[in-house]
């Protein structure tokens, strides 16, 4: 039954035209498609390199201020008196 109606819509040109088409507007559906799940998830990944930036930013300023702190006590008092501070 199924190769019959095959058959049938091979035997007949607009059956194959209209086929034909249909293929086409199916390919391009999903490559449409295809294109904007990858720009989605290329949208995700950029957001995730935007906030590892902030965070590496972050980070850095804290070492940054980590590394210019008062070793003791009695350089904390030298840079109060001094007003460097």
């Amino acid at each position: 039954m199924i190769t019959a109606l095959i058959g049938g819509i091979a035997a007949n040109p607009w059956a194959r035209a209209a086929l034909r088409y249909a293929t086409i507007a199916l390919a391009v559906l999903l490559f449409l498609l295809s294109i904007r799940r990858n720009g989605e998830r290329a949208g995700r990944m950029a957001e995730r390199l935007e906030t590892s930036e902030k965070i590496n930013d972050v980070q850095r300023q804290m070492l940054d201020a980590a590394a210019r702190r008062p070793r003791d006590r009695d350089e904390l008092a030298e840079q109060l008196r001094d007003g460097r501070f």
